[in-house]
């Protein structure tokens, strides 16, 4: 059982911001770490190079992030799951099915705080806070799984705890992302009154 630490860390990473664990992994696995030779592949790494700048630019603008997040709610667990399974097939310490669903549930929990939080976010009238979270994510996701790269155990702890504390600072937040939910239907509504009928009659 000694990849479940990784399996359970990548998952929690992918739910943040899949491509910066795919390309991390498999830069990790270019330099000699113990990797899946898939995540190496230079095509994974260049695409997974691509969305991560994509990603990295939608994150930052205030209610373009939801939207990104929004499209991104099968993708992240998937790739969860993917990378689990990849792991857990390269060991052979846990079976890929168990790894997938490991990995693809911890990363849906995690999607689901990160995009919680950005609707809470996006209430406030200011952008610099979508920057710094933003930020503070990628950061985050890079140190946690650079640091399981050498301390499995210990980073799977620190994914757990920040996991924990996520969903409980997302309680705390669901009278604000109730608001930007109505804001968001508000907006939707005006759209659609301020349309003006093609061809005018």
């Amino acid at each position: 059982m000694s990849v479940l630490p990784l399996v359970f860390t990548s998952g929690w990473a992918s739910g943040i911001n899949a491509y910066a664990v795919v390309l991390l992994l498999g830069l990790f696995g270019m330099v000699g770490d113990d990797v899946p030779q898939t995540l190496q592949r230079p095509e994974v790494l260049i695409v997974a190079g691509v969305l991560f700048a994509c990603e990295a630019v939608a994150d930052k603008i205030p209610y373009v992030d939801s939207v990104w997040d929004t499209a991104h709610t099968v993708v992240r667990p998937l790739a969860g799951a993917w990378i689990g399974a990849l792991l857990a097939g390269q060991s052979g310490s846990l079976p890929d099915v168990a790894a997938g669903l490991l990995g693809g549930s911890t990363a849906l929990a995690s999607h689901g705080v990160k995009a919680g939080t950005r609707m809470a976010v996006n209430t406030s009238p200011e952008p610099l806070s979508n920057f710094v979270l933003s930020i503070a994510e990628d950061l985050g996701v890079a140190g946690v799984v650079t640091f399981a790269m050498f301390h499995p155990g210990a980073a799977a702890i620190i994914a757990a705890v920040l996991l924990a504390g996520g969903l409980l600072v997302l309680v705390f937040l669901v009278s604000r992302i109730r608001r930007f939910l109505r804001s968001r239907a508000q907006r939707r509504e005006r759209g659609r009154a301020d349309r003006v009928p093609w061809p005018p009659g």
